[in-house]
């Protein structure tokens, strides 16, 4: 009786148990929150451990690039609208919207710029994406800040989901202006 329903507990386990998908050779460009993979070329990929290590150091840069909600569509003139606030990890930089595979221009300038300066127009600065846990759009913006030429990249996949698991503080957080603001 024992041996069974160990052994179906097993099987249960191991069919939750998913593996990481393989490293795409280029952006993720749809399905966002999704499973990603277990690496990053260029990058060095951090638990939870390892980016607070970096953060109580003040070490690095720490950008979160989560999507900010839109206004919803049809609210009549005037309408006061307020989106759900974000928290965040102390003192990071949130730069909504860049994580995704496709950038407009305009985006791309953004990312770019508040990248210089949160790391100082220093491209050997540590920076550390995250996003949300599952969530490929910091592996995207990563990925985009190793392209720009960003020598010391990090990848923190388990984002505020796993800070907050881990009982690490977090606070409220504006987005920096966007350049359609």
């Amino acid at each position: 009786m024992i041996a069974r329903l160990a052994l179906a507990l097993a099987v249960v386990l191991l069919a939750g148990a998913t593996e990481a998908p393989s490293e795409p050779s280029g952006y993720r460009m749809d399905e966002y929150r999704a499973p990603v993979p277990a690496t990053l070329q260029g990058a060095t990929v951090l638990g939870t451990t390892e980016a607070h290590a970096l953060w109580e150091k003040r070490a690095a840069a720490f950008i979160d690039v989560l999507p900010r909600p839109p206004r919803p569509a049809g609210l009549p003139a005037g309408t006061i609208w307020h989106p759900k606030p974000r928290k965040d990890l102390p003192g990071s930089i949130w730069l909504p919207d860049t994580g995704y595979g496709a950038l407009a221009p305009v985006m791309e300038e953004y990312f770019a710029r508040n990248l210089r300066q949160a790391t100082h127009d220093d491209r050997d600065y540590p920076v550390v994406f995250y996003c949300l846990a599952e969530c490929w759009m910091s592996w995207n913006a990563a990925k985009r800040a190793l392209t720009l030429g960003y020598t010391h990249v990090d990848w923190y996949p388990e984002g505020t989901d796993g800070w907050e698991r881990a009982g690490l503080p977090l606070e409220p957080r504006d987005p920096m202006p966007r350049p359609d603001e």
